[in-house]
């Protein structure tokens, strides 16, 4: 939920809520019901194992990856140079995040650890992944470096244009 301050009182009028539309409201209502009748199911089996799982994922975002990729980025930002150019990191954590992404979900098909299991339910071969994955990932860097070039291109063309008063 999100504050306003109330118009015309100054600051010790204090913040009231901003509610939404009753749309809004009956949406947010049931995506809560969705979201609990989840997870109601989820831990009708095993609720200890769920919960276990749901623990050791935060504690090895919060703990390992988030302090990976944050020596990563502040690398990319150092390598990238002086304050002028930070607005060029972005064209490399675009397709970084999305490559990162992808790797998450399809990290058991990638690294071929799930082949005859996939085989047995899907009734496809799980070859390929690791290629396919690289390929989209030198594709996302390959877009995102033609966009910076175009972007710099187009910088400098603007800088050296005459101007004609």
């Amino acid at each position: 939920m999100s504050f306003v301050a109330k118009r015309g009182r100054g600051r010790a009028a204090g913040l009231r809520p901003v509610l939404g539309s009753p749309f809004q409201i009956l949406l947010l209502l049931c995506s809560f019901a969705l979201a609990g009748y989840a997870g109601v199911r989820l831990l009708a089996g095993d609720w200890f194992g769920v919960a276990l799982w749901f623990v050791g994922a935060a504690l090895l975002h919060d703990l390992v990856l988030l302090p990976l990729y944050t020596v990563a980025d502040r690398a990319v930002v150092r390598g990238l140079g002086a304050a002028g150019r930070r607005s060029r990191v972005m064209y490399v954590r675009v397709p970084a995040a999305f490559s990162g992404l992808l790797l998450l979900v399809w990290l058991p098909l990638i690294s071929g650890r799930v082949d005859r299991r996939y085989r047995s339910v899907a009734g496809l071969s799980a070859e390929g992944f690791l290629a396919r994955w690289l390929l989209i990932t030198a594709v996302l860097f390959g877009v995102s470096a033609l966009l910076l070039a175009l972007r710099s291109r187009r910088s400098t063309t603007n800088r050296r244009a005459p101007d004609v008063h």
